[in-house]
């Protein structure tokens, strides 16, 4: 792989993936481009030889390029840890429809080259909402929780967690996958109870905000990474649903007044249950109404998020978004028309 210096090249002089998406696919075009390198996943071909998929993108989008074992960038991608920032050299194509462009040469970039080439904020996706505006919101919310016990525990996990909640994402992929993303998506889903609280009032409307606020809270400890996240080693082990539970324990314990035991069951339950099904990763299916509140608030803000997150990012001249696994279709991302006033 190139070890040459990247440093030269300067954002503005440099295609952005939607950029590349958009260019004509009547030929093979050469390109060069710095992004992030997002993960890679073996797999053997049926000759038996390996290969790399090999994920790249920076904040605008994401696209996959095969490396093959006999090639330099085989060796580079199955060496260099993801999240990494690297200057590819590629000629465009396409593999069953989709961006797949051919690598011919990468190479990493030192953090000085990235510091002064000014790329982390063309590589990494933000949440559009200031975060600091996104916080003050939360606080708010967290106050506005009227049982002593709950807002007491509730402000002692986000004592506990620390800075982290506040830059992590909601995910590495599907919703919300970018810096701030889980503290937007808890905001979100803050804002979708409140509105919807006073349709039901079976649901205990402080336990209902104390679980939306925490529901997601392992996140911030399943997720590492200053530049593009991955699971820690702790995610991977537990995951964020067990994680969440024993932030929410331990933060119990300590809070002043405490949380009864009781209550302090059920909010628990909204984090082992928040997540729906069983094959989706809950530790048990929701079976109090305030479980079942949060599961499905928390379901509509990641589904709106991938909306939002697609029409954002898919160019102008592309009528579909490509394909979103999480909605297991391609949006439509053209606006619908404007209703037609009626006469007069």
């Amino acid at each position: 792989a190139s070890s040459r210096p990247w440093s030269n090249n300067m954002p503005e002089t440099l295609p952005t993936v939607a950029e590349l998406k958009a260019l004509p696919n009547d030929q093979p075009r050469p390109f060069a481009a710095v992004l992030l390198f997002l993960r890679a996943t073996q797999r053997k071909a049926r000759n038996g030889s390996d290969f790399l998929v090999v994920e790249l993108g920076d904040r605008t989008g994401s696209f996959g390029t095969t490396c093959f074992g006999d090639s330099a960038a085989f060796a580079f991608f199955s060496e260099e840890p993801q999240g990494s920032v690297v200057r590819i050299e590629e000629h465009t194509d396409r593999y069953q429809g989709k961006f797949s462009p051919r690598v011919t040469s990468v190479g990493l970039l030192s953090p000085q080259e990235i510091e002064e080439g000014k790329w982390l904020p063309r590589l990494i996706e933000s949440s559009v909402e200031d975060a600091t505006s996104l916080w003050s919101e939360l606080q708010d919310v967290v106050e506005s929780i009227t049982h002593e016990g709950l807002r007491a525990t509730t402000k002692q996990v986000f004592e506990n967690i620390g800075e982290r909640f506040r830059i992590s994402p909601a995910a590495t992929a599907m919703h919300h996958a970018y810096r701030h993303g889980l503290l937007e998506h808890t905001v979100h889903v803050a804002r979708v109870a409140r509105a919807l609280l006073p349709l039901y009032p079976e649901v205990d409307s402080s336990l209902a905000l104390a679980g939306v606020l925490l529901h997601d809270v392992g996140k911030a400890i399943e997720y590492e990474g200053e530049v593009a996240a991955k699971k820690s080693r702790t995610g991977v082990l537990q995951g964020h649903v067990v994680l969440g539970y024993r932030l929410v324990r331990q933060a119990a314990m300590k809070a002043k007044p405490p949380l009864d035991t009781a209550m302090l069951e059920r909010l628990e339950h909204i984090i082992l249950s928040h997540q729906g099904e069983l094959e989706w990763g809950a530790a048990a299916l929701a079976a109090t109404p305030e479980a079942v509140f949060v599961a499905m608030s928390d379901n509509f803000d990641a589904k709106m998020g991938m909306v939002q997150q697609a029409l954002r990012n898919t160019p102008g001249s592309q009528e579909f978004s490509d394909y979103l696994p999480g909605l297991r279709v391609s949006l439509l991302t053209t606006p619908a028309a404007p209703a037609v006033p009626p006469p007069e």
